[in-house]
């Protein structure tokens, strides 16, 4: 059987034009099937349950006009792009192609070339769509408030909020939270939870995409609208209309993006890159960010009137370190996804497990303890949990008022804290660097690692603090 990207259904009454489309189709690796009428496409579609990705239909057929049957079909055929092609169409034929969601609407006599072009853009964005809607019927059962796992209070707080969000038919949302806290999973169970899980859910991580791929990412292109622009491409928000479109990462948007971005949420409009058509949507957007907007905001790297537009509602998510009693919980649940996908048996944690796992600060979050539990799991020899490939990293040192001293692992004497201070002896037990770093890593954990804080409070710039954190290797992620 042909791959399911490569049907093709020509719905087409001319018989010449009909078979020469099929031999040019079957040419390019295509599996055809031909209808010559309406009746027969019906056939095909609701009683053999034939779903091709891409349907090229003439626009007026013996028994009727095969926009209704692209009605009829959209329930029967998630995902499916139709290209028409007639030799006298009305304007309000086009018009109410486009509303149905048609890919293009191509006049009689169309070149093969053009053609094919069209029907190979369509099979992308069609293997996209498709891919999206399994996704969604995946997460229907996966992903509801309950597998927001925890017994602390915070966590059934946590609950409770998801399940309230999750009815409320808010069009915008932020999620914050350190890195690793669990926020695309916030994100999955608000859409599959909600009123739009029958919809799409549609991510994309705006810190992975370079401005001009991304701009094309999310709102698409027209044919020419730049080098390489060889067919229309639906963006993201055509691909989520009706459900969710997920942004992560939300802070490190290019500035003007941002300002189209707020043009969608007020209007629920937008033009493809190269496009002069209005193209409307009815998106709900989830937004996430490890970053601090309002700071960012300050700085004028994000615009503030998007900042409160997504901030009508706002979930924090807690870091790991403050909900340790859930712990008990994560352990077990990811000691068991690993069994299962490892075939091993592990079904104990000793003591000394234990006690490292619940010693330990936690600076990548929940990630950081699946990775640590998949890689304990996958080394394991018998059933308890090895100890020995946990291989946690010394905590960061952490400045705290009131004269606790931070954690040491160089052997040098600790400088001790005094109020906001920090005390560096000048005995010559540390050298320049020493105190150098010893100095950056205090005002980081004062200013709980946040770059810009410290470079402030440090009277440098980002850009020096970045060298020295990496001259002296402190533990730092590189994209905080």
């Amino acid at each position: 059987m042909a791959p399911m990207s490569k049907n093709l259904l020509i719905i087409e009454d001319e018989a010449l034009l009909a078979a020469e489309l099929k031999r040019h189709f079957q040419r390019e690796g295509w599996r055809v099937t031909v209808a010559d009428t309406l009746a027969a496409a019906r056939q095909e579609i609701f009683d053999r349950g034939l779903s091709p990705p891409v349907v090229l239909s003439d626009m007026n057929l013996p028994d009727g006009n095969a926009l209704d049957l692209l009605e009829a079909a959209g329930s029967q055929q998630p995902g499916a792009e139709w290209i028409f092609l007639t030799g006298y169409g009305s304007v309000a034929d086009s018009v109410r192609a486009l509303r149905l969601g048609a890919f293009d609407f191509l006049e009689k006599p169309v070149d093969l070339d053009r053609l094919d072009m069209v029907v190979s853009g369509a099979a992308r964005s069609a293997t996209a769509q498709r891919r999206v809607h399994d996704h969604a019927a995946a997460g229907k059962d996966r992903f509801t408030p309950a597998s927001f796992v925890g017994r602390s209070a915070v966590a059934g707080q946590l609950r409770d909020m998801l399940m309230r969000l999750a009815e409320a038919p808010f069009t915008a949302l932020i999620i914050t939270g350190e890195t690793g806290t669990g926020k695309g999973v916030a994100a999955r169970i608000l859409h599959h939870s909600g009123p739009r899980r029958d919809a799409p859910l549609v991510e994309v991580n705006c810190s992975a995409l370079p401005k001009d791929l991304l701009e094309s990412e999310l709102f698409g292109h027209e044919a020419g609208a730049f080098t390489g622009a060889r067919g229309r491409t639906r963006g993201l928000f055509e691909q989520a209309d009706g459900g969710t479109l997920f942004l992560d990462e939300i802070g490190e948007m290019p500035v003007d993006l941002q300002a189209k971005l707020l043009k969608v949420l007020e209007e629920q409009s937008f033009r493809r890159v190269g496009g002069d058509r209005e193209l409307i949507v009815d998106v709900q957007v989830i937004a996430a960010t490890n970053r601090d907007l309002a700071e960012r905001v300050a700085e004028g790297a994000f615009r503030e009137d998007l900042y409160h537009r997504l901030g009508v509602f706002e979930l924090p998510l807690p870091p790991l370190r403050e909900r340790l009693e859930d712990l008990d919980d994560l352990v077990p649940l990811f000691i068991a996804e690993f069994n299962a996908k490892s075939g091993k048996y592990v079904s104990t944690t000793g003591a000394a497990a234990w006690e490292k796992l619940r010693t330990h600060r936690w600076p990548g979050n929940v990630r950081e303890l699946r990775n640590v539990i998949e890689r304990c799991v996958l080394f394991a020899d018998d059933t308890e949990l090895p100890v020995q490939w946990m291989q946690l990293k010394p905590d960061r040192p952490t400045t705290r008022v009131g004269g606790e001293q931070p954690a040491n692992t160089s052997g040098a004497p600790s400088p001790p804290l005094e109020g906001k201070q920090l005390c560096i002896p000048l005995d010559g037990s540390m050298s320049l660097d020493e105190m150098d770093r010893r100095i950056i890593s205090a005002a980081l954990e004062h200013n709980r690692r946040n770059i810009a804080a410290t470079a402030r409070a440090l009277k440098t710039t980002r850009d020096t603090l970045r060298y020295r954190i990496r001259k002296y290797a402190i533990d730092f992620p590189e994209d905080a």
